[in-house]
């Protein structure tokens, strides 16, 4: 079986699923032009009508998609980069995740707002967010963030299918990661179902996004020095496999939770929560997060990649934790 790329994961799953369901439509910015590779063919495939070019207007385009989904269709939005989907919070925030609730349930919403996260490519500070944390703290959205070719064509294909509206997060980092991906048009992973991308005794490793590559390579460096680490990949965010992680640190009885956001109000700050409300008898030592710095990303690559997680930094904190003198019993 042939393996297939982050970038060539997406495309086929929009493929797939526009080919599966005559009410999925992409729309968004350089659709045709095609800037990412995602939609290949599908002009020829599926007409101008159900591949739709937008001005560069999201709070526009964005809106059009909630009242598309509204009336019975399924879009899936390239929202292209992540920070641009700040011009679009009043339309993401109070009318998408709230019109379900709002109308009792009367409306239904099934879209997806698909947004590189492109980071760490001296693209300066208004083009270089990982803001999936902000979107977490909104009910009625559901947040997808996968690592892996694998996990990004089986979470599309099921996110297209659902019936509440998904950001998707693409972790710019991960596009030249590859997998094998089964030959099954129904093929899903559904949201809410983590995976342990390693198995581990001493600490677990809990990663999202990008930073699921640098926890493997921290776990093989650790590995070296007699630490067992398990590296925990959520998936999803909104849902969140709480059960996946808790089992994990159940078992090692130390966490780090690693997160390429900034870290106050991060994915790794509600991870850790968490972990210390419903597994804190099993915890040998503090949770750790290990995520970005609280400062606007500048320009300069060598002081930019500084900022980041990285598997050094992981593997530090893992010693810390290993290492460190076990708590004496009371």
């Amino acid at each position: 079986m042939a393996k297939t790329t982050f970038l060539e994961a997406i495309r086929e799953a929009q493929f797939e699923e526009m080919s599966r369901d005559e009410r999925v439509f992409i729309m968004g910015e350089d659709i045709i032009c095609n800037v990412f590779g995602t939609t290949t063919g599908f002009v020829d495939a599926f007409g101008m009508e159900r591949v739709r070019d937008t001005p560069i207007s999201e709070n526009g385009f964005i809106g059009a998609a909630a009242g598309a989904s509204m009336v019975g269709m399924r879009p899936i939005v390239d929202a292209t980069i992540s920070s641009f989907l700040y011009p679009a919070m009043d339309q993401i925030m109070s009318i998408i995740a709230k019109s379900r609730y709002i109308y009792g349930g009367q409306a239904r919403l099934p879209l997806v707002i698909r947004s590189c996260m492109f980071y760490g490519n001296a693209n300066a500070a208004q083009h270089s967010d990982r803001n999936y944390p902000m979107f977490m703290n909104q009910p009625g959205l559901k947040i997808m963030v996968p690592s892996t070719a694998y996990d990004m064509k089986g979470m599309l294909k099921a996110a297209i299918r659902d019936d509440d509206p998904v950001l998707c997060f693409e972790d710019s980092t991960c596009w030249t990661s590859k997998s094998e991906l089964p030959d099954d048009p129904d093929f899903i992973i559904p949201l809410g179902r983590g995976d342990i991308k390693r198995e581990g005794t001493d600490v677990s490793i809990i990663a999202i996004g990008g930073a699921v590559p640098l926890a493997l390579k921290a776990a093989q460096t650790l590995q070296k020095e007699g630490i067992s680490a398990e590296v925990v990949d959520p998936r999803s965010l909104v849902p969140l496999d709480k059960d996946i992680i808790l089992k994990s640190v159940r078992k090692t009885g130390r966490a780090i939770a690693v997160d390429p956001a900034h870290q106050t109000c991060s994915a790794a700050s509600e991870i850790a929560a968490l972990i210390a409300e419903h597994a804190f008898e099993s915890l040998r030592g503090p949770v750790l997060r290990v995520a970005t710095a609280d400062t606007h990303l500048p320009f300069s690559p060598s002081i930019e990649k500084a900022l980041y997680p990285s598997a050094d930094r992981i593997v530090a904190a893992a010693r810390q934790l290993v290492t460190s003198p076990e708590p004496v019993p009371a």
